[in-house]
């Protein structure tokens, strides 16, 4: 695309952005003893700490809980300081914030940086960031921020009782209007699996300031089974779409596997039901891989962990951050967080960043998570300006409501003149392509002309072509597919570039044999984009996937697509594909031969376009 761009060194194994598939996850081991305190150069000291939590729907289910806490060493009672709370994504442990911990506990912060349950020496099982479960852990900590006792131990054995803090800053009134105890002025940061918590930290604990969830879902029946068509509530569908699989099966064997034997050994519990996950998890995940899609009960165990289900309990200042290229959690899971917030009353901005899940090296110029450099880095500018904002109360700027990252511009060093800005989420206007039986993308609706295609889907929900997994998108690999199970339509070559920003949409039409009955034999497709360059070469936008599933073929259907931040060059054209199948997921177990009768002008793909 032309943009320039550079890699931002990360520690193999132990950021946690990463996606839950990363094959450079470090081993993780329960730390066996307190660490003690150390003076450092840059004007703070650590101390690593374990927490006393009690855990679940009536906080008393107890959780041994490891955590750095870091001084800085002006800090005390008489000059007092606000307060960082971060724990790691899906597989890591505290060691992996410690970047974050070490830029704000040298600019006037005490942080507090910890495991989540079931990870990195943390004890407990892994609850999918469920409020009842990380919530309250959060909580906890919160109140040990605060100033509680009887939370902290020098020790695993909680022998060794570590006084709550005395040098935070405190709070009259949290956000609910109340005098708390021990109310910290505190915010939370933190990425993937650590963004997550903090919403369900915040629903329960209304002492908690401000929020910076990055990378992070919206509804995970959602983001482990997407369905593009349907939606109820933001991204969440009243029929679920179709399974990960790869995502789904990595997760699970991910979180298993965490603990090794040395953590099995020191907290049995947690092989007892379902290793190291909630004993729902085990049932729901296998559930869907073998289906294909959640049943309700599965959907209703992954919502109970997903913000869909408990934004109104959220009433704090958020900024979100949400990755182009991330093919688990996209950029539709952060637009409906950011409009469920924005219409409650909540301050919220939005960032779209280049980097993800699929693609977790950021721009030159955008973010390191071991090195935060707000003056070199347009995303950590951001944070510290907000952080800033909110727990110090400087009155800094925190920015526009919405900016979004472009790859086809060209710059130096901080990614700022790559970041457009806008004072609201939809910024493009609609374009339309109009499906013609011909197989093109017609630009005019009288330049379109009937006629059908057909393709067909494979039993067991088999995939139908070769390409790179949605994990790694990026990857190089021969591509193929099995003649008569997909069908396409293309534009011709653009003029002119073509700009798009947000969720393309697809209205269309299909009719299926044999008939459907309902959702087990549902009509599975899945809509794809792709840039097609002079030469015939293609490529799949952002190795984005949006599955449909279609319960009553002969209706129209409403797809939207997961949104993009996209320049299509000129001399390029657009093509949209229907397959049958796709390697990342797994289709509908029915196979069928699916018709898409085009040359009606209600049939059409619509771009946000914008000037560029």
């Amino acid at each position: 695309m032309g943009g320039r761009r550079g890699t931002v060194k990360r520690r193999a194994g132990r950021s946690a952005l990463v996606a839950v598939l990363t094959a450079a996850a470090a081993v993780l081991v329960p730390i066996a003893a307190a660490t003690p305190a150390t003076a450092d150069p840059v004007g703070f000291s650590k101390a690593t700490l374990h927490f006393q939590v009690s855990v679940g729907p009536n906080r008393d289910e107890p959780c041994d809980a490891i955590g750095d806490v870091y001084k800085p060493d002006s800090a005390s009672v008489s000059n007092r300081v606000p307060a960082v709370l971060t724990t790691n994504g899906f597989g890591g442990s505290k060691d992996d914030q410690a970047g974050i911990a070490t830029y704000f506990a040298s600019h006037g912060y005490a942080v507090l940086a910890y495991s989540g349950l079931g990870f990195g020496g943390s004890g407990c099982k892994i609850y999918l960031d469920n409020p009842e479960y990380d919530g309250r852990a959060a909580s906890e900590l919160v109140s040990f921020l605060g100033g509680e006792d009887g939370i902290a131990f020098g020790d695993p054995g909680h022998t060794l009782p570590v006084s709550g803090l005395d040098y935070i800053v405190q709070d009259a009134t949290a956000h609910n209007g109340k005098a708390e105890a021990n109310d910290p002025r505190v915010g939370m940061i933190g990425g993937s699996y650590g963004g997550s918590v903090q919403f369900a930290a915040a629903a329960v604990d209304p002492r908690i300031d401000t929020i910076i969830p990055m990378i992070t879902w919206n509804d995970l029946s959602y983001s482990l089974a997407p369905n593009s068509t349907g939606q109820t509530t933001g991204v969440s569908t009243s029929v679920p779409g179709a399974t990960k699989v790869l995502y789904a099966l990595g997760f699970g064997a991910f979180g298993v596997t965490d603990p090794q034997v040395s953590g099995y050994v020191q907290d049995p519990a947690r092989a007892a039901g379902c290793p190291n996950f909630a004993n729902d998890a085990c049932p729901a995940l296998n559930q869907t891989v073998v289906q294909g899609y959640p049943n309700p009960a599965s959907v209703d165990f992954l919502r109970q962990s997903s913000v869909v289900s408990y934004a109104d309990r959220v009433k704090i200042p958020v900024l979100l951050m949400q990755g182009e290229k991330d093919t688990l959690f996209d950029l539709n899971e952060s637009q409906a967080t950011f409009e469920t917030l924005q219409a409650q009353g909540n301050d919220v901005k939005m960032i779209w960043q280049s980097w993800g899940h699929s693609d977790y090296a950021p721009a030159e110029g955008e973010f390191s998570l071991d090195h935060l450099d707000p003056e070199a880095q347009y995303e950590t500018g951001r944070i510290v300006d907000w952080f800033d904002h909110y727990l110090k109360d400087t009155g800094v700027d925190t920015g526009p409501v919405f900016s979004y990252f472009r790859d086809w511009v060209e710059y130096t060093g901080n990614a700022a003149p790559a970041y457009a800005e806008s004072s609201k989420i939809k910024v493009g206007k609609d374009y339309s392509l109009y499906l013609s039986g011909d197989g093109s993308l017609a630009g005019r609706r009288d330049g379109i002309v009937p006629g059908t295609q057909t393709l067909n889907t494979l039993p067991g929900g088999l995939p139908t072509d070769v390409e790179a997994p949605n994990l790694r998108p990026d990857l190089r690999v021969p591509q193929g597919t099995i003649p008569g199970t997909q069908a396409q339509w293309s534009s011709g070559s653009l003029v002119d570039p073509l700009y798009v920003v947000g969720a393309p949409t697809l209205n269309v039409r299909v009719t299926a044999t044999p008939a459907v009955a309902g959702v087990e034999d549902a009509v599975v497709v899945f809509a794809k984009l792709f840039d097609v360059a002079p030469d015939g070469g293609e490529k799949l936008i952002n190795g984005l996937v949006a599955p449909v599933r279609i319960t009553a073929p002969g209706e129209p259907v409403k797809v939207t697509m997961p949104a993009i931040v996209h320049r299509f060059d000129a001399g390029h054209s657009v093509r949209l594909v229907l397959a049958g199948g796709d390697p990342s997921f797994r289709g509908g177990l029915a196979p069928h031969q699916v018709t898409i009768a085009a040359g009606d002008p209600g049939q059409e793909l619509v771009l946000p376009v914008t000037g560029g």
